[in-house]
């Protein structure tokens, strides 16, 4: 074996590189686990029918109606309802201007209109708030703010320190302290003078009146002591001076004695006689025990006759008392009981993923909003410009701003032009005489006007203005130009402004030009100037606050436009190219900020005041301003006002060439708005004025370029539209030139002279029925005829209409852009050909269905963006057009248009749609013979649309979204029941036959696209998949529900087990949903279903399995769980996502405030019992005690597959791993091996023996074989019920153990519901109803059935338990190092954990009270067949080791003493199961309450030795007052079981606990007239001289060879006691096994069945000794020592009892490797099992044989087995091993243990025990010079040993000696 290890270890490495590839092992994972799951046999459950739901409801209506809660069982009425929701805008007054319906003639404008105006159209579902996930739940319970907080054990601090001096003791008595020096009176050394140690000792009085001596390292006596020496086993106190002075001896009563010396002679006497004065008043004290004793004695007549009825009486008296105390703690604990889900941490996650989104009604939606403020522009020229010279400062002549926001990034204006006049009031006053003509003639403006109801004055002169920027970035400039009054060329007017000289006379001439330039040409504007400045830091929005504007640069004349600026800003951040522009010394006071609450005072862009809009000559009006949104699908946004803009914009005229004018230089041009050609048509009054004049003008200027006959321009003309557009209204240019020259005289010539017309052109709005944009090249006429729209051209130099005279031969020299800005109008030719046709067929033409087609068809190439904008009216129509279709052509056609228009809303728009649906879809009020319901058409369509192939792309679509069109059948559905008065029809009335049809074909069309896309269109198959879901939810409220019920089996039978993860994923979505409706109680009708009259749980026969008739009568429950027990015999993802949903629909029962009363909750229990089933199925699987409490994810294992099916291996001789009550230093060890990848995330209910203590290559060299139990262990071990018959589609079950994650989330469902239906059980008060279906499940179900139920309800304490404060940080801490996810995503923040720790504590507690209920609920109603062979039955072993299983485990005090009032109740009502027959649940009680006696928390420790006296006093009583001799003797055993499992007890606490037990006995009044004070006081005081004797095990825990050594010397002690022996032998094997001492473990096996079988011959049981085994080993004789003294006479072994530690023996010799051996135990074996006929038993051990004797021969044949390697180590150092010194020792140590693993472990113990600098390793074999190593105190010689028989140790001793 050895020669072949090089070899294995190549052939791993080869593999081991293989792996190493990137996802190898995770594809070798997936393909085991694909092959492994094929492999199974999972057969499909069987369809199971659903209920006739609505016949079910008029049939059982009598029974409905009787029922207390019926309102659980039935719909309410009026489930939902049709609703108005009032249409609230922004704006003060409607959006929509008054007359505009009246004007409308176009369908378009009138459906947008309509649109508009129109409130909203709602469905509202009653109880919709309650059909989402219980995250959905308005009113969801949360975690409570204040946890009641738990004390549990394993939070004390390890290290308090404890008043130990006062703990226990009381006050009185004798005290003495001070310091002593004290022998080591080990026998096997002799006690030298260095033997001596100093030690602080402390006399003192316990509760119960003895005496205690203990002895301390330094005076800190609140310490726990180094040991004790109790006073009551003491003898007498004698001088000894033959070691050393002033030294006395304590002689106690086992013969052993304690040296101690003093300083001094006084000292000593001192010492000497206070302890003789306890002694003396001790002996006082028993004896008069004993003279009373003997007084009081009564005979065995006398106590059959008066005797026995006082001792009843007082027995049952003491019961009573406890009773009462137990209904105390019992009404304490139901008290402030929460609810279990209410602490899960998947109730407190915030999970959104299954959250529908919220859906709200369609609103104006902005970007990023900003407000300028403009604040001055002033220049450096200035003066004062009134005419008597009195006033203030200002600029010269009058300026004006225009601002407007520009993307130099996307190269475009994006804003209207916002027109400021920041002009002093004197400087205004210049212009006067030209306000008429700025008004557009209309005269002056006056306050009296108003506009919307706000006084025209309010807006005249805006100063603020809020701007909009749907996309925000750092290259969008706000730019300023500044204009002044036409004067002359830009350069010379821009000089004076240039200088920065004495400047006074130059003001004063540049004033008067300009008071002469105002007063002439007041009405026409020049440009100036501009500026501009950054507006946002980022593309988040964020302004720059921080800028500011640039300094003012001179217009240039030759680049005025848009675009010329656009360059210009290019440059704006380059300094070298911007220094080179000429500046106009000057300053802008322009600041833009966010937008608050603040502005109240506020117009829109149409002058229509916002909300909170106030009227006031001093308020300041803001106005906003229209941002230009890119056109642009995803920046689009649906229409929901009134707006009908229009922006004019003339570019450019091309003048140079014309020759029908003389001048025509200084142009400037008039745009007019007219609705006619005629001779008395007027300009229409719809301009937007500038500042200072009228607010809506008749026509506007354009600025004038001086001396330019090619001008561009760069104006913004912005006028309001009139509602309906006609043919005629069209757009006027007049061209004038303008006169600069201010010297002309006279008035007429004056006014002739300044302007002068050259030239008109015109601009007709709608062509082809849509208004004009974009830009637009038109020509130029000399004169302006009547009925010039009529002109047109006809080639060939003829033309139809009046005569033109064109400037430049006709040529298109004018340029001009136009941009539409409506939300009535739309651009888009197919859209506008479409409401034309159907205004044409509306009107009654004849409509053409192949028409109608086209223009449908021809909606597929409507811009994106104009579909967002007109979406609702859009879809109104679409539908409309849909109800009135007489062909299927044509719906289908509409069907394909509104999938197109879905699709291109869902490019993140999709919540347009979602609003559409909820508050604007209406369908037409029904009328048979004009149009058809929206739902019956839509159906159909969607029909043709699924079954056509070819059309594959609009088929994905429609899948993809087919949420649109179902959510639009269920409104259509609603609204149709309510307008028609059907909703009060019977269910299957309210829609025709024909419409469910189609309904059922829809969803069978459905099922092959989901089932079969999945994998290349996953997205479409699983919205598809959840859209269905929804409707047929919806269903339930608007159809037959027995009609839905069926869809939903359609839906189920396209899957079937063993399906691929996404298909199972799909298919527990849909459930997830359809169970989440708002009224799934009643759809499941939670009623008692039979033959005949059933109204009682105890009569059913059905509720407890997923019987046919369960799934049948409730439908969804039942095909709920059925699915879920299906998916747990998948993978993991497959498991988890149905366990997940099942405890999702859990938690929302919870949660639901209308089933809030117990009545209701325990109703909603009783749909889930056949749970319990699936788990019974599924216990071991279930069965994972040892894993680690705290749910841990791999975040590397996320997403991947398990390694699938793996079979269970049996363990049997392992012992249970004890629970520790504190915690390590470092981190759980599972935790490591999950995180490694060493160790399974869900282990073994037993630990591994390769799981040694040491970190040394024992675990690792365990051979296979050594490790695995026998053969016949599994079968033997594992549950023997045939499971498969239960299973779901009878399946073959899995072995794997499920997660731990898995397993809780089941288990948490399983205490729910038995929680929900004992909530407020308390035993002898009240009982709920609801329990007779718990106890009719009970009693129905088999032995091995209740077995697997209490194991289930075991697990729950284990996965639940409280690991404490600093497990979970440690946790915490690792899973931040690691970059592990730790479930219930908390922090690591101390407060976190704190936090989290005080969930964990309140979940353990209230699991544990919830399992405690069903125990005590089960005892008390099943007591008879728990009594069945008094006790000792399976089920009474099982339900005392789930209620052992409560203080084997943390649990929290209030926990604990409702635990303690269990056990005693269960003592008293089963004390035949303690008392008689075989002693183990006996000894497991006393072994428990012992450790509970040594708890930290006083108040366990006072309760558990309430416990133990009551065991005590309760056995007394069984013997008719004679004694408790088991009870005395399981206590004596359990504390020698204590002692070597080196669990720390024999300290203060535990004596504290001892004197509760003794004065129990002493105030016990009822029996201080027997002895049993007497004995109770003896067994305190045997118990105290067995710690004393094994004191040293303490100091030894760390060293093995120490502690069995010193564990081997007591078993030999107590040789003649039976009981005693075997407890220490089975704790030396516990040890053995612990450190991989394999062979050692087994001899201690063979020891202990021997002992028995020694016993069993003297009792004429069995034939044959210990002698059967000399063949083993000769040691065996030493079990020939027993006596029958007392001890002997509670043991009750029995042969039964023998053939387990004789399999156990075989099992440990098998993993020693010890295959010769086997064959001798089996001849013990086989005679028993041949006399008993029990043939299964025997082939398995013929069949182990087989194989031993096969490792035998191979052994012979290879001569290969390394049973272990031995070396020796000599120990030098007086000092410290005293009478050791130069001894040496064989060390045996497991297979290839090297020399250096050997060495550091002992150099590790000894250098804690006695310093590092002490301590000094030799590793050569050669003579040690002691002279060498003066200064050392400690020496160990390490060497190798190839053999130990070298040494002459040929004597035939057993392995541990």
């Amino acid at each position: 074996m050895l020669a072949e290890s090089p070899l294995m270890a190549q052939e791993t490495r080869r593999f081991t590189r293989a792996l190493s590839k990137p996802g190898t092992a995770a594809e070798l994972r997936q393909s085991v686990s694909e092959v492994v799951r094929t492999s199974i046999f999972v057969a499909k459950p069987k369809d199971i029918e659903p209920i006739d739901y609505e016949n079910v409801l008029l049939q059982k209506k009598a029974q409905i109606i009787s029922d207390p809660i019926r309102d659980m069982l039935l719909f309410p009425n009026e489930d939902f309802q049709i609703g108005m929701l009032k249409r609230h805008g922004r704006t003060l007054l409607p959006i929509v201007p008054e007359n505009a319906r009246k004007e409308a003639h176009s369908l378009l404008v009138t459906e947008c209109i309509k649109t508009y105006n129109t409130d909203w159209h709602l469905v509202h579902f009653k109880y919709e708030d309650y059909s989402g996930d219980f995250r959905q739940l308005a009113n969801k319970a949360p975690r409570p703010e204040k946890l009641p907080v738990h004390v549990f054990e394993v939070d004390e601090d390890v290290d308090k320190d404890e008043d130990t001096a006062s703990l226990g003791s009381q006050k009185g008595g004798i005290t003495k302290q001070g310091w002593l020096h004290k022998g080591n009176m080990n026998s096997a050394i002799s006690v030298t003078m260095r033997s001596f140690k100093r030690r602080f000792f402390h006399l003192t009085q316990l509760g119960d009146g003895s005496y205690i001596l203990n002895f301390y390292k330094d005076e800190k006596i609140s310490k726990e002591p180094k040991g004790s020496i109790f006073l009551d086993s003491c003898m007498g106190v004698v001088q000894n001076n033959r070691i050393r002075r002033f030294a006395f001896e304590l002689k106690m009563q086992d013969k052993s004695s304690y040296l101690l010396a003093a300083d001094s002679d006084q000292e000593m006497d001192e010492w000497i006689g206070s302890l003789n004065k306890i002694l003396q008043s001790t002996f006082e004290a028993a004896m008069q025990e004993k003279r009373n004793g003997e007084s009081l004695e009564i005979s065995d007549d006398e106590l059959s006759g008066q005797g026995r009825s006082e001792h009843v009486t007082s027995w049952e008296s003491l019961h009573c008392e406890f009773t009462k105390s137990a209904r105390e703690i019992e009404t304490k604990k139901n008290e402030g009981r929460l609810k279990l889900f209410v602490l899960d941490a998947d109730t407190q996650k915030l999970d959104f993923s299954n959250i529908e989104p919220d859906v709200k009604p369609f609103e104006e939606k902005f970007g990023k909003r900003f407000v300028v403020k403009c604040n001055d522009l002033s220049f450096n020229l200035q003066s004062c410009v009134a005419e008597n010279e009195e006033g203030p400062t200002t600029n010269v002549e009058p300026f004006f701003v225009t601002l407007a926001l520009f993307d130099i990034k996307n190269n475009r204006k994006i804003s209207a032009d916002f027109h400021v006049d920041l002009n002093h009031p004197t400087v205004r006053h210049m212009l006067s005489n030209s306000t008429s003509i700025m008004n557009g003639g209309d005269g002056l403006a006056t306050s009296q006007k108003s506009i919307n109801g706000i006084p025209e004055s309010m807006l005249q002169h805006p100063k603020q203005g809020i701007f909009s920027v749907t996309c925000p970035h750092q290259d969008i400039f706000l730019v300023a130009r500044v204009e002044k009054v036409l004067q002359g060329g830009i350069t010379q007017c821009a000089e004076p402004y240039m200088k920065s000289s004495d400047s006074a006379k130059v003001a004063q001439k540049v004033l008067k030009n300009a008071k002469q330039a105002c007063s002439r040409l007041g009405q026409y504007r020049m440009p100036f100037a501009w500026a501009a400045r950054p507006v946002f830091k980022d593309s988040q929005g964020n302004l720059d606050k921080s800028a500011r504007f640039s300094a003012l640069y001179r217009q240039d004349s030759n680049k005025p436009s848009d675009e010329n600026l656009l360059k210009l800003l290019l440059d704006f951040r380059k300094p070298d190219k911007m220094i080179k522009l000429p500046v106009i010394l000057g300053n802008l006071d322009i600041n833009i900020d966010n937008v608050s609450s603040e502005f109240l005072t506020c117009v829109n862009s149409s002058y229509i005041p916002v909300k909170r809009f106030e009227n006031g000559p001093k308020v300041t009006v803001t106005h906003e301003v229209e941002e230009f949104v890119p056109c642009l699908a995803k920046l689009s946004q649906p229409f929901t006002t009134y707006n009908n803009h229009f922006y004019i914009y003339p570019k450019h005229l091309k003048y140079d060439s014309q020759k029908s004018f003389a001048k025509a230089r200084n142009i400037a041009v008039r745009i007019e708005f007219r609705d006619s050609d005629e001779e008395d048509s007027q300009p229409l009054k719809c301009i937007y004025g500038r500042p200072g004049g009228s607010v809506f003008t008749k026509y506007a200027f354009t600025m004038v370029l001086h001396h330019h006959q090619n001008p561009e321009f760069y104006d913004e003309i912005k006028m309001e539209l009139p509602t309906q557009l006609h043919e005629r209204h069209h757009l006027l240019f007049t061209f004038y030139h303008v006169s600069c020259d201010n010297s002309s005289k006279g008035t007429t010539k004056k006014r002739e002279a300044i302007e002068s017309q050259v030239g008109y052109a015109w601009l007709p709005l709608l062509k082809d029925g849509r208004v004009v944009t974009s830009e637009n090249q038109i020509p130029v006429s000399a004169n302006l005829p009547l009925g010039y729209l009529s002109y047109q051209e006809l080639g060939m130099g003829k033309h139809s209409g009046p005569e033109v005279k064109w400037v430049d031969g006709a040529k298109h020299i004018f340029k001009v852009a136009t941009h539409l800005v409506s939300t009535v109008y739309t651009q888009d030719q197919h859209l506008n050909n479409f409401f034309q046709y159907c205004q044409k067929c509306d009107s009654g033409a004849q409509a053409s269905g192949t028409e109608l087609v086209k223009f449908l068809k021809s909606l597929h190439a409507m811009e994106s963006h104009v579909m967002i904008n007109f979406l609702p009216t859009i879809l109104n129509q679409l539908f409309r057009v849909l109800a009135r279709a007489t062909q299927e052509d044509v719906a289908v056609n509409v069907t394909r248009v509104l999938v197109h228009i879905v699709s291109q809303c869902h490019e993140g728009l999709e919540h347009y749609l979602r609003s559409y649906i909820k508050f604007v879809f209406k369908t037409e009020p029904y009328n048979s013979s004009k149009c058809k319901t929206v739902h019956e058409e839509l159906t159909k369509s969607m029909t043709v649309l699924l079954r056509t192939t070819a059309d594959f792309l609009t088929c994905n679509k429609l899948l993809k979204y087919s949420w649109f069109f179902l959510e639009a059948l269920i409104k259509s559905m609603a609204q149709h029941l309510i307008e028609t008065g059907k909703l009060k029809l019977f269910r299957n009335q309210r829609f025709p036959a024909s419409y469910q049809h189609t309904v059922e074909t829809l969803v069978n069309l459905l099922m092959p696209h989901i089932t079969q896309k999945y994998k290349d269109k996953p997205e479409e198959a699983r919205n598809a998949n959840h859209s269905l879901a929804v409707f047929i939810k919806r269903c339930f409220s608007l159809m037959d529900r027995g009609f839905v019920f069926k869809q939903i089996n359609n839906y189920m039978k396209w899957f079937s087990p063993g399906n691929p993860k996404t298909l199972f994923e799909l298919k527990f979505e849909f459930l997830r949903v359809i169970c989440n409706h708002e009224h799934y109680i009643p759809l499941n009708l939670p009623m008692p279903f039979g033959k005949g009259r059933v109204q009682r749980y105890q009569d059913l026969q059905l509720d407890f399995t997923l019987t046919d008739d369960f799934c049948k009568n409730h439908f969804l429950v039942g095909l709920l769980l059925r699915e879920v027990g299906s998916a747990l015999q998948e993978y993991r993802d497959v498991r988890q996502i149905a366990i997940g949903v099942l405890k999702s629909l859990m938690i929302k029962h919870t949660f639901d405030d209308r089933y809030t009363a117990k009545s209701q909750q325990a109703r909603i229990a009783t749909l889930y019992l056949p749970l319990f089933g699936l788990l019974l199925e599924n216990v071991q699987r279930i069965n994972v005690k040892d894993c680690s409490p705290f749910p841990m994810n791999q975040a590397s294992n996320s997403g991947k597959e398990d390694s699938s099916f793996s079979l269970q291996t049996g363990n049997t001789m392992l012992t249970p791993q004890k629970l520790g009550n504190t915690l390590d230093n470092s981190i759980h060890k599972d935790v490591f091996g999950v995180i490694s990848g060493t160790a399974s995330p869900h282990g073994s209910s037993t630990p591994t023996i390769s799981a040694v203590r040491h970190a040394d290559s024992r675990g690792s060299l365990i051979s296979t074989d050594s490790a695995t139990s026998l053969p016949e262990r599994n079968s033997d071990k594992n549950n023997s019920l045939d499971k498969n018959h239960g299973c779901v589609g009878g399946s073959v079950m899995r072995c794997d153990k499920l997660e731990q994650t898995e397993i809780r989330s089941l288990l948490m469902c399983f205490l729910h519901v038995l929680k929900s239906m004992s909530d407020g059980f308390v035993l002898g008060k009240y009982y709920p109803r609801s329990l007779d279906a718990l106890i009719t499940y009970w009693n129905k179900a088999s032995t091995a059935e209740l077995m697997d139920f209490f194991t289930i309800l075991e697990v729950c304490l284990h996965q639940f338990r409280y690991m404490g404060k600093r497990y979970i940080a440690s946790i915490r801490k690792l899973s931040s190092v690691l970059g592990i996810s730790v479930d219930n995503g908390y922090a690591h923040s101390d407060a976190d954990v704190l936090h989290q720790s005080l969930v964990e504590a309140n979940i353990a507690t209230e699991v544990c009270l919830t399992v405690l209920d069903m125990m005590g609920l089960f005892t008390h109603v099943f007591k008879g067949q728990l009594l069945a062979d008094n006790g000792h039955n399976p089920l009474m072993k099982k339900v005392f080791n789930v209620l052992l299983c409560f203080v084997q485990i943390n649990q929290s005090e209030m926990a604990l003493k409702a635990v303690f009032a269990a056990l005693r109740n269960l003592v008293y009502k089963f004390p035949s199961t303690f008392f008689e027959g075989r002693a183990d649940m006996c000894a497991t009680m006393c072994y428990e309450i012992l450790k509970c006696c040594n708890s930290k928390l006083s108040t366990i420790r006072e309760d558990a030795s309430t416990l133990l006296y009551f065991l005590m006093r309760n056995n007394f009583e069984w013997t008719r007052r004679r004694s408790f001799v088991r009870t005395h003797l399981q206590v004596i055993i359990a504390v020698s079981q204590l002692i070597a499992d080196v669990v720390g007890i024999g300290g203060t606490r535990f004596q504290q606990s001892l004197a509760i037990i003794n004065n129990c006995a002493n105030c016990d009044r009822s029996v201080k007239a027997t002895g049993f004070p007497s004995e109770v006081k003896d067994l305190t005081k045997r118990i105290r001289t067995v710690l004393m004797a094994t004191a040293q095990m303490k100091e030894h825990e760390n060293d093995p060879e120490m502690l069995v050594d010193l564990q081997y010397s007591l078993a030999k002690s107590y040789a003649s006691t039976p009981e005693l022996r075997k407890t220490w032998l089975d704790s030396m094997a516990k040890i053995h096994v612990k450190n991989g001492d394999l062979s050692e473990a087994a001899m201690c096996y063979i020891h202990v069945a021997a002992l028995v079988t020694e016993y069993l011959k003297r009792k004429g049981i069995f034939k044959q000794g210990c002698t059967a085994f000399k063949m083993i080993t000769p040691n065996i004789d030493e079990e020939a020592a027993m006596m029958e003294d007392v001890g002997m006479q509670d043991v009750h072994y029995n042969e039964d009892v023998l053939m387990e530690l004789l399999e156990q023996c075989a099992d440990g010799l098998w993993k020693a490797e010890r295959y010769e051996l086997i064959s001798n135990v089996y001849k013990l074996i086989i005679p028993v099992y041949e006399k008993r006929r029990e043939f299964e038993k025997l082939a398995h051990l013929y069949d182990t044989l087989h194989q031993a004797y096969k490792k035998i021969a191979e052994v012979i044949q290879t001569g290969k087995r390394l049973l272990g390697t031995y070396f020796r180590v000599a120990f030098f150092g007086q000092g410290f091993f005293e009478d050791e010194d130069g001894k040496e020792y064989i060390y045996k140590e497991p297979k290839l243990t090297q020399l250096s693993e050997v060495s550091q472990r002992l150099l590790k113990l000894y250098s804690d025990k006695f310093g590092p600098e002490n301590v000094r390793m030799i590793y050569d074999d050669g003579k040690v010079r002691r002279a060498a190593f003066e200064n050392i105190c400690l020496l160990c010689q390490f060497s190798f040993l190839s053999s130990p028989l070298s040494l002459n140790l040929m004597q035939p001793v057993a392995s541990f000696d």
